[in-house]
Parts: C-alpha cells; sequence; structure tokens
C-alpha cells in the first residue's frame, strides 16, 4: 500500500529525522505546493478567496501562533483576538506613517510588535499557570481591545473609529485594496504560511522547541534538569504572538480591508475559534493546525449550504445550530479523541503500513 516503507532505510540521523521522513509524504507535500502555487491561482474566484482560501490561510497562521504556546509549551492563552488585533493596528499604523514601506516588510514588522506585546502579557506565566493563566490572557484580550477602541491615536482620530487599508503591491500588483485580484492575495498569504509554518517546524525540532515540551510535560522537573522556565515561556509567548500578529496582520490588510476593533476582535469571533482549532486539530501538531482551521472554516458553510439552502431553515437558525455543533464536537473529541484530527490521521497511516493486516 502506499505506506509501506520496504527499502526506505536511514542512515544518517539527519535522515532519520528529516521533516518528510517517508518517500511517499514528500512525494505527496510537493504535489500539493505545486497544485496550490501554480495551479489553483489561475482557477481561484472572489468567491473561493473571500470564503474558503484566504480565511482558511490567515486562520492556520493564528492557530500555528496558538499551538505553539498552548500545544507545545502548555501555556493556556484566550487573547489571541486582542493579539491579532495588535497586529492589525500595527499594520495600520505602519501604512499610514510610512507610505512607501513594503507591505511584505509591514508585515513582518507587524508581528515584531505583537511579540512585544506578547511577552509582556507573558510575564505572569511565570507565577501563575493553568486556569489563572487563562484568566490572565483573558483579561489581555478585555484589554487591548478597550484600548485600541477608546485611544484615537490608534485609529487616527476618525469619527468612526474603523480603519481601512490603502493599497500596496508586491512585484507591482496590488495585493491590499479593492483593487487587489484574487490570485494576488491568496499567492501573498500562502508563500507567508508556507514559510513560516516551515520555520515553526523547525523551531519545534529544535532545542527551544525541546524546551517547550519540557516545561509543558512537567516544569518542575523541566526546570531542576536546566531548561530555563523564564527564558523558555517568554521565547513561547513571544514566537506565538508573533505569528498571531502576522494573522491579524493579514486579516485587517488583505482579507476585510476595513475593521472595527469591538466587533472584528471580539473574543467570540477570534479567540475561541482558533482555541477550537487546536483542540479539535489536534494540540500539539502541525498538521492539526491546519485541519482544524480547514474545519472551522468550512464547518459554517457547508451548514448554511444544508440548512439554508436544502432544509430551508433561516440563516438566523442555521447560525445557532452551528454553535450548537461546534459545542458538542468540542466535548466528542475531548472526550472520544483528544489528540484530534491529527490523531485520527496519524492512525490511518499506521493501519495503512500493515494492510492488509491492520488492528
Amino acid at each position: 500500500m502506499i505506506y509501506k516503507e520496504t527499502g526506505q532505510y536511514k542512515s544518517t540521523y539527519q535522515s532519520d529525522h528529516a521533516i518528510f521522513p517517508l518517500m511517499q509524504d514528500k512525494v505527496a507535500f510537493a504535489i500539493l505546493m505545486i497544485i496550490a502555487f501554480f495551479v489553483v491561482p489561475f482557477v481561484v474566484d472572489s468567491y473561493w478567496e473571500k470564503a474558503i482560501l484566504v480565511p482558511f490561510l490567515i486562520y492556520s497562521m493564528a492557530a500555528i501562533g496558538l499551538n505553539i504556546l498552548t500545544g507545545y509549551c502548555g501555556q493556556v492563552s484566550l487573547g489571541t483576538g486582542g493579539f491579532m488585533a495588535v497586529g492589525a493596528f500595527s499594520t495600520y499604523k505602519l501604512m499610514t506613517s510610512f507610505p512607501d514601506l513594503n507591505i511584505m516588510l509591514i508585515v513582518i514588522i507587524s508581528g515584531f510588535l505583537t511579540a512585544l506585546v506578547g511577552i509582556l502579557f507573558g510575564l505572569p506565566s511565570l507565577r501563575i499557570k493553568g486556569f489563572y493563566l487563562a484568566v490572565a490572557t483573558l483579561a489581555s484580550q478585555f484589554f487591548l481591545v478597550w484600548l485600541f477602541n477608546k485611544v484615537p491615536w490608534f485609529y487616527n482620530y476618525s469619527d468612526t473609529g474603523q480603519i481601512t487599508v490603502s493599497e500596496r503591491t508586491m512585484f507591482g500588483i496590488p495585493v491590499t485594496g479593492a483593487e487587489a485580484p484574487s490570485y494576488a492575495t491568496y499567492l501573498f498569504c500562502l508563500t507567508l504560511v508556507v514559510v513560516f509554518g516551515f520555520a515553526a517546524k523547525n523551531m519545534i525540532r529544535s532545542k527551544i522547541g525541546r524546551s517547550w515540551m519540557a516545561i509543558r510535560d512537567m516544569d518542575i522537573a523541566a526546570e531542576i534538569i536546566g531548561v530555563p522556565p523564564l527564558k523558555t515561556k517568554l521565547s513561547a509567548f513571544a514566537i506565538s504572538s508573533f505569528y498571531i500578529g502576522i494573522a491579524g496582520s493579514l486579516y485587517f490588510a488583505v482579507y476585510l480591508g476595513a475593521l472595527e476593533v469591538t466587533e472584528s476582535f471580539d473574543i467570540m469571533a477570534i479567540s475561541f475559534p482558533v482555541l477550537f482549532m487546536i483542540i479539535i486539530g489536534g494540540l500539539g501538531s502541525m498538521l492539526g493546525s491546519f485541519l482544524g482551521a480547514a474545519f472551522i472554516v468550512l464547518l459554517p458553510i457547508l451548514l448554511k449550504n444544508f440548512m439554508v439552502d436544502l432544509v430551508g431553515l433561516s440563516a438566523v437558525t442555521a447560525k445557532h445550530f452551528e454553535i450548537t455543533i461546534w459545542g458538542l464536537l468540542m466535548v466528542i473529541f475531548l472526550i472520544v479523541e483528544p489528540h484530534g484530527l491529527a490523531r485520527l490521521w496519524s492512525i490511518a497511516k499506521e493501519k495503512l503500513r500493515r494492510w492488509p493486516f491492520p488492528y
């Protein structure tokens, strides 16, 4: 079968610990990247861009960031929406203050600014953990949303309190603004997700990633064997916030184009859905971040098509069903498969390896 490993011997440490140790995985990923970069841009339309592809990529970036903090380092966070707001408003201020600055630099600088804020709100993790840390990060969510809503400097003293993106180009092609073509916004987000996704995967496999997992599994034992809790926890908050800040930057500049902070970064609109993504997708799994993002993005669309278009229910009723189904799925995954969709895929691969005698 497709996952038989006969003849795929590893003769070096590097080959044994490669990101894709099996040839089948390398080929499958290469085909996926070829389709994503060289086929999808030629067939994508505005609906697929705005409803599926760009939201999936942005939420995947946010899920990777939260998974680094919660899945790999074990620090519970409910402040994802607030940190995405930092990335969005950093992008807005940079775009208005530096009109000639490249959009790619703006997005990356916004991520670094969010990382600084993440370090600040990560300081309580040195003394508290678990439920109390979740409450502390929840406080950061409300504080940051309140700050951006109440201080006029952040939205340039606009009467409406709304921020609007200006047009920016890459290689002469608009990637932000109303005139940006669908393929350009999609490729811009895809490039960032692929590059930083590989960076996150390699960080997790490095010394800092192993330190995160040691703190997650047992922080006292990790400190005894020489893992510094201060450096490790703050680095997790910083890198996690960096990824979430980039997601917030793309959410504002590429996806929405204009937003109002209270509605766009509410805890129910951002923080909880991203948390659901890593729980349903799989805590401590890079693949789970993408699977969870795909699930959360596609579920409302599928439910709407079924309940509204086929069954004939109202959109409000369908929304209530969507929230109920989310809750049920959370309970089911936490009970039946706590490691999420990524674990189910891993089990399927193991069965394929032992076919025709799986157990």
